[in-house]
């Protein structure tokens, strides 16, 4: 018998079994609990009178925030949608993007020396027309404060402001709430865009292919490989004209493999009646309930009462709700890239969304990139207040943040090192984030497995158990001297004593 909200939160156990819960859904690894041995989900699962439904209200209670924002002649919308859109709980961090989520929203985590949204700002600086920003989501304004003080400084033609959700709406409930706020300069267009996306952007290309077709909607589009489309929302297309004949998210057969990108262009008169529609629709036919699988727990729905069902019906989500009717229109048109493209949404990908992001610069040319030399191979940031021994070996595909030590002989490769950490003499990190004020000692190696910037995974096989393939270390880790950590993800506060590989260290 399934046990009611409130019996949940009352149970002392909660708090562990959903951080240990949350962890093995998200990331497939064996979980050790502080280097004491070793449990599995299975185990877990048997050692808990919670069951696996139940365990799914009590991930929902985890929320990631989304983030929009618009200008006058044209618009531009940012939103950070999470798996999570349709949680029932009260708001919270997003869970797939832990450890690193622990410490800030993922929208803020730097990727190629700059936090991830400030990448879509600068491509919105791309369109002329665009003035202003609204950030739209569930944490505290006093959260993304500095953000905006600072992309307020470096972008001066934009005004930003954010604006605060209180309740789950699904990323087109909250354009819809916050209509009158973003129409209040009568806009005839609107870009989206979702802020955990890696990508160059192409917006100019997109307002282009909107005014010669004179649409009423263009979505940016990418080509991936036949196995991996069903993961995304795939689109049937008309090759010759680019109209959209269908659209459909996360199919469950093989439909196209052209994917949605999470980048639109909208028509004003369009899309809140769009919206409005689906909303109505809701209304008249609520959300029907499915059982979840294990592969997609995250994702599923869950009716624990009659409070929490209005709630699951008043989420409208642009890609499920929205975009299958908008493709009924024969205005509606996408925009083939050939330019770089991947999600954002396991810690893990940071890593190959920083290469991508880092390339494009240095393709680019960018003067914040560190000069090639004998040691240094492009391309690589490192911020001037780090410290980095001559004989340090560093890159490809590497950023390092304020205040970082690299003593000598270091070997850094494919990796993120966040402020304040410290990596000693004859050490080596590959294929790694080190989070903020960790300490890895001298000789000792902390790797991941080789990832191809163009996977859409950060997952691999061992042993038959699926592990990630970036090893993440939380905030304040320590590695002890001569200590191999390999495809690991490693809490917050946590010191490694000991070899250890293919684990979740709690």
């Amino acid at each position: 018998m399934i046990q009611s909200r409130q019996t949940l939160e009352d149970d002392s156990g909660i708090c562990f079994y959903h951080r240990v819960m949350s962890l093995s859904n998200a990331v497939g690894h064996s979980i050790r609990i502080d280097g004491e041995g070793e449990t599995d989900r299975q185990q877990n699962e048997s050692a808990t009178t919670l069951t696996r439904r139940q365990a799914q209200v009590c991930i929902w209670r985890f929320y990631q925030g989304r983030y929009f924002g618009t200008g006058h002649s044209h618009q531009a919308c940012i939103y950070d949608q999470d798996a999570n859109t349709h949680q029932v709980g009260g708001p919270s961090r997003g869970t797939r993007f832990r450890p690193l989520s622990m410490e800030l929203p993922k929208p803020l985590f730097p990727v190629a020396g700059h936090p991830i949204i400030e990448h879509c700002f600068r491509a919105i600086t791309g369109v002329a027309e665009i003035k202003e920003v609204f950030i739209v989501g569930y944490y505290e304004e006093s959260v993304f404060q500095p953000f905006i003080n600072t992309v307020s400084t470096n972008f001066p033609q934009l005004t930003v402001k954010y604006l605060r959700e209180y309740q789950a709406l699904g990323t087109a409930g909250g354009l819809y709430h916050f209509r009158d706020v973003i129409l209040k300069g009568k806009p005839e267009k609107l870009f989206v865009l979702n802020a955990d996306v890696c990508s160059s952007f192409p917006l100019e290309e997109m307002l282009k292919l909107y005014n010669d077709k004179d649409a009423e909607a263009v979505m940016l589009g990418t080509r991936v490989a036949n196995e991996s489309a069903s993961n995304f929302g795939c689109i049937v297309s008309d090759a010759h004209t680019k109209r959209v004949l269908h659209y459909v998210e996360k199919p469950e057969s093989q439909i196209s493999n052209l994917i949605n990108c999470g980048v639109y262009l909208f028509n004003t008169e369009c899309i809140f009646p769009a919206i409005r529609s689906a909303i109505k629709r809701r209304t008249e036919r609520p959300r029907l309930l499915s059982y979840p699988s294990s592969e997609n727990l995250e994702s599923s729905f869950y009716q624990a009462d009659d409070d929490d069902d209005n709630k699951e019906n008043a989420v409208i989500r642009l890609e499920q709700d929205v975009l299958s009717d908008i493709a009924d229109s024969r205005q509606f048109f996408v925009l083939e890239s050939k330019d770089f493209w991947r999600q954002i949404k396991t810690a893990g990908s940071a890593v190959p969304a920083n290469a991508l992001y880092l390339l494009k610069a240095f393709q680019a040319g960018s003067e914040e990139l560190a000069k090639p030399s004998a040691n240094i191979i492009p391309p690589v940031y490192i911020h001037p207040s780090a410290h980095i021994d001559p004989t340090a070996k560093i890159g490809p595909n590497v950023s390092i943040g304020p205040r970082v030590v690299i003593g000598a002989g270091v070997r850094v490769k494919e990796s993120i090192v966040l402020e304040d950490s410290e990596i000693k003499h004859d050490a080596c990190v590959l294929y790694t984030i080190v989070g903020w004020h960790s300490k890895i000692g001298a000789w000792a190696r902390v790797e991941g497995t080789p990832t191809p910037v163009t996977s859409h995974s950060t997952s691999v096989i061992k042993n038959g158990v699926k592990v990630q393939s970036i090893t993440i270390l939380g905030k304040d880790c320590a590695v002890a001297d001569e200590v191999r950590v390999q495809n690991c993800v490693c809490l917050p506060y946590k010191e490694l004593k000991r070899d250890v590989a293919n684990e979740v260290i709690m």
